[in-house]
């Protein structure tokens, strides 16, 4: 009897081994995506059977922080399985820049063709290739430096980028040196709308359409101040033609939201997080409106931005 009994257990086990499903997708490096004249790294997340045709998000992580970390941190990786796209994490690294922060002020870094943007660039198309991913349907976001890093490529790359999230980062150019780049996050400049404007139009040859944004930042961010915010909406309201004044006004999670929007679409919007210092909003959590995971620059605020920018670019549907 226990030799029978042995024998259906392990009957029964193979039978559970053979059934069991693929083991999850994860975060894997990509080499050889192109000349890569940033010298950056591409790390990349692909839920398991991605259908072709799905959108792309690129996800730049801020200073001290890495692909990885900020993938599944900010809750993107956890949207990817949920809602059907895949994640594109370029990561710095240190012999660019000690604290790893993407270079966002350096001109051989922040224009068209050179540098960490056109590494960046190439990193999209190799994923797009691969995946068979719909190139009308490439979204960029990421946090402080890589928020700055956001509106380079926004602004360089225009005809790559459906949309943009840029979280407590800066107006593109608002720095061309790493001394000018403090002076930016801390007081903060004041340009005009039309320099701001002037600056993305020159970036690259493109007449539009134009990428919307979506900006977020925290009231009490003393590292990134939040008159950066009004910076990037001068910026873009600029760019795409429409008053530097919201068309509507509401609250999202108890939090101010502001829309500009023309011919009843959202063009630029921006969350103003109040209480919260410098990092990522997250809410933690598997219900509608909730992900990420709460650590170093990855704050639990109860509203989550890659939620709020996974529905704002169509990302579910």
């Amino acid at each position: 009897m226990k030799r029978i009994l042995l024998v259906v257990a392990t009957l029964l086990a193979g039978l559970v081994a053979s059934t069991a499903p693929a083991s999850a997708a994860s975060i894997v490096e990509v080499t050889g995506f192109g000349s890569n004249p940033g010298a950056l790294k591409m790390f990349r997340y692909v839920p398991d059977g991605l259908p072709a045709g799905r959108p792309i998000v690129v996800a730049l992580h801020g200073c001290t922080q890495n692909a990885t970390g900020y993938g599944t941190g900010s809750g993107w990786t956890q949207l990817a399985d949920r809602f059907g796209f895949s994640v594109v994490l370029p990561e710095q690294q240190s012999a660019n820049n000690f604290n790893k922060c993407f270079n966002w002020f350096e001109p051989g870094d922040i224009a068209r063709g050179q540098g960490e943007a056109e590494s960046i660039a190439q990193m999209v198309r190799r994923q797009v290739a691969d995946t068979g991913a719909d190139p009308a349907r490439v979204d960029v976001t990421g946090l402080s430096a890589g928020g700055a890093m956001t509106s380079v490529m926004l602004a360089t790359y225009p005809d790559m980028f459906a949309a943009g999230g840029v979280v407590a980062g800066i107006a593109y150019k608002c720095a061309t040196s790493m001394v000018d780049a403090f002076s930016c996050m801390n007081p903060g400049k004041n340009q005009t709308p039309a320099q701001l404007g002037d600056a993305v139009r020159a970036a690259s040859g493109h007449t539009g359409p134009w990428p919307t944004v979506s900006v977020w930042q925290g009231d009490a961010d003393y590292t990134v101040r939040p008159s950066n915010m009004t910076e990037i909406v001068e910026q873009w309201t600029n760019v795409h033609g429409i008053p530097s004044t919201p068309t509507s006004t509401d609250t999202v999670a108890g939090y101010p939201h502001a829309v500009y929007a023309s011919g009843g679409r959202t063009l630029v919007e921006t969350y103003t997080i109040t209480g919260m210092g410098h990092g990522q909003p997250l809410d933690p959590g598997t219900a509608d409106g909730q992900c990420g995971q709460a650590g170093a620059f990855l704050l639990d605020v109860n509203i989550c931005a890659a939620w709020q920018m996974s529905a704002a670019w169509g990302l579910g549907g």
